[in-house]
């Protein structure tokens, strides 16, 4: 018993000398003495995973930081107990220290990004970086520090490649870097909203969290960090008030300003600039029926802001014009009932004798939105309708019979001049003309229907005056007969004597290109000889063939369009797209070159006007023909004996011009 007894006594001490002596290494362990193996010397280890990882630790930069100023290495090492220690320290957790902060982050954005595995997001280190070399965010060098704080972000969230793998956009911090916050931290501002100023430094939430402060009530608050002041007087707006009542419709400072992209007043690109506030800003909301309809709030303020002067003017370029926040304010909006409002009746001689000096309560009481219905028996919005009314009547009705007058003495005397230009000649046939009306007739269709598609806004649509169905509906048609009559000319060159005729006619040949540098220098004075054509001229001939390939090209992309499921299905939905801009662009260059090149030969052309009569009843003087078709001997000659041979019969140009 007494021997049991003496070895416990034994083995207890023995314990106890082993403890105290590792406790009494453990005090006396210095930074220094882990300096001897940790210290810019490149040392290996593994962690408990197995992963290979660096232990050595740069001495100054561990000196300068703020860790090194405050703690020894076993204050964070804990489970370091000697020296001479086989395994790595365990990972450190900031936590231990930054209880608060670890929380704050647990529920932010990064921290449920990690616990899901797939995707990087931003730990502790990342921002503050490694914890050997922690520098407090007053230290200039700090990854944190004020003006640091866009790039240290930068580093993930301006990698596009990167953000958009994780079903994130780049694009609000690049937008940020040329935002006036971004270039302002970027020239060394240490009051520019950087983005922890936003969206909090640990506790980085979604929008949609109310908690988070960039949700839409928090907006405000934020943005009154910096701006206390606006932000004051924004509340106590009507736009204010409606977002503490919790309407989400109601605007707040991004909805204005932007987001990310928020940039001066005075910057020309701003939605907030004197040129774009009306338009970019205010319309958004109160331009459509949604106000009226939800909260009946007046609509089409904006149309009738664009329809005065103000409106005009400030279209036309005018920055000192007024615009919606020269009468209603900037932030503090106020509605016209309320007593400190800008359009008050008792505040608006001072609202508007800010630009109209001298104005008297009798012109500032005169309602100034006449056009949005809000006041139907006032004396003005009575006069201004009446006269409206008046006058849509006294337009049609007066320039309908000027039109009338000039139009019947424009065909009598088109008419008396054709009937002094004799004899003819027969220029085109009956089937030609109607190949001819066929394509006017839905060349004119389509090119209405179609841009009355892509503007909408525009008078020639309004005028249209019919819905997308039906509008659809003749498109559609009238291609289907453009098609057919570009089938039908196909067969009517190949079948008919006359056809292959006009084929070989219309064939082009090296002398065109010297028949257009010859008309070129002979019409600029260059040269004393005119170019000699034949049937047709090189003009002729590029618009022919120039239809012919527009025709083609627009049928086949029409044809995508109208087929675009199975097109999408058979090739790829991209094809559908590039045939939609091709049929697009196409209809515009033919439309321009109907207007330029074709109205030119068979209108402007001072030979010909007012007009060449020959695609309606085929004829063409032969003096013109002559002058203008000396090659064409074969038509000519023709020509000569039919001449002849009513000189035989006793039949004069005259008369035979009177007969027709």
């Amino acid at each position: 018993m007494d021997s049991a007894r003496r070895w416990f006594i034994g083995a207890f001490v023995f314990v106890l000398l082993f403890w105290a002596s590792n406790a009494v290494i453990a005090q006396k362990l210095k930074d220094s003495d882990c300096l001897t193996c940790h210290s810019d010397v490149t040392l290996t280890g593994q962690d408990a995973s197995g992963k290979t990882i660096n232990l050595y630790v740069n001495a100054d930069k561990l000196k300068h930081s703020v860790h090194g100023a405050m703690f020894t290495c076993i204050d964070c090492h804990k489970d370091v107990k000697s020296l001479a220690h086989a395994a790595p320290p365990e990972k450190i957790s900031c936590a231990a220290c930054h209880a608060d902060a670890q929380q704050a982050y647990a529920h932010s954005m990064h921290a449920q990004a990690s616990k899901t595995g797939k995707n990087p997001a931003a730990t502790c280190q990342d921002c503050h970086g490694d914890a050997h070399q922690v520098l407090a965010a007053a230290d200039p060098q700090s990854p944190v520090s004020h003006t640091r704080i866009p790039a240290t972000c930068g580093r993930c969230h301006g990698q596009r490649f990167l953000m958009e793998s994780n079903g994130v956009s780049a694009q609000p911090f690049i937008s940020y870097q040329n935002s006036v916050h971004g270039r302002a931290v970027a020239n060394g501002s240490e009051q520019a909203a950087v983005c922890t100023d936003c969206h909090a430094a640990h506790a980085i939430l979604p929008a949609n969290n109310p908690s988070s402060p960039i949700s839409r009530p928090n907006v405000a608050a934020t943005c009154g960090k910096c701006h206390t002041v606006i932000e004051m007087t924004f509340k106590q707006s009507i736009h204010g008030q409606a977002i503490a009542q919790g309407n989400q419709l109601a605007p707040t400072c991004t909805d204005c300003h932007g987001i990310h992209t928020i940039k001066s007043p005075i910057n020309p690109n701003s939605p907030v600039a004197a040129q774009n506030l009306s338009r970019d800003v205010c319309a958004r909301c109160h331009e459509g029926v949604r106000l009226s309809q939800e909260f009946g709030v007046p609509g089409n303020r904006v149309a009738t802001y664009f329809d005065s002067y103000h409106g005009l003017a400030s279209e036309g370029g005018s920055l000192v014009v007024a615009n919606c926040s020269s009468c209603h304010g900037v932030h503090n909006i106020l509605p016209s009932s309320d007593p400190r409002s800008t359009i008050s009746p008792a505040n608006l001689d001072a609202t508007c004798g800010k630009c109209h000096q001298g104005v008297t309560r009798q012109f500032t009481l005169t309602p100034v939105h006449l056009g949005d219905g809000q006041y139907p028996k006032a004396i003005g919005s009575i006069a201004v309708r009446w006269v409206r009314r008046i006058y849509i009547v006294l337009i049609l009705l007066v320039i309908g019979l000027m039109f009338l007058h000039n139009a019947v003495i424009w065909r009598s005397k088109a008419v008396a001049r054709r009937q002094m230009q004799n004899p003819y000649m027969t220029r085109m046939t009956a089937n030609q003309r109607w190949q001819h009306l066929i394509l006017l007739a839905s060349f004119i269709v389509l090119v209405l229907t179609g841009f009355a598609l892509k503007f909408p806004d525009t008078w020639f649509a309004h005028a249209l005056g019919m819905g997308e169905n039906l509008r659809g509906v003749i498109h559609r048609v009238a291609g289907v007969i453009l098609i057919g009559a570009g089938v039908y000319h196909l067969f009517y060159l190949a079948a008919l004597k006359e056809g292959r005729r006009l084929i070989r006619d219309l064939a082009p040949q090296p002398k065109d290109a010297f028949d257009t540098w010859g008309a070129m220098r002979y019409y600029l004075g260059l040269s004393r000889q005119k170019p000699q054509f034949g049937r047709f001229s090189y003009a002729e001939k590029a618009e022919y063939w120039a239809l012919v390939w527009g025709t083609a090209l627009m049928g086949l992309t029409g044809i995508m369009m109208w087929a675009k499921v199975w097109v999408g299905d058979l090739l790829a939905r991209w094809w559908v797209d590039v045939a939609t801009a091709i049929h697009f662009y196409e209809a515009i260059l033919a439309t321009l070159a109907i207007v330029v090149w074709h109205f030119y030969q068979v209108i402007f052309d001072p030979d010909v006007y007012p007009m060449n009569w020959a695609w309606w009843d085929g004829k063409m003087p032969v003096e013109h023909y002559r002058l203008e078709h000396a090659l064409d001997a074969s038509s000519l000659d023709q020509e000569d004996e039919s001449a002849n041979a009513r000189q035989t019969a006793g039949v004069g140009p005259v008369q035979e011009s009177a007969g027709k």
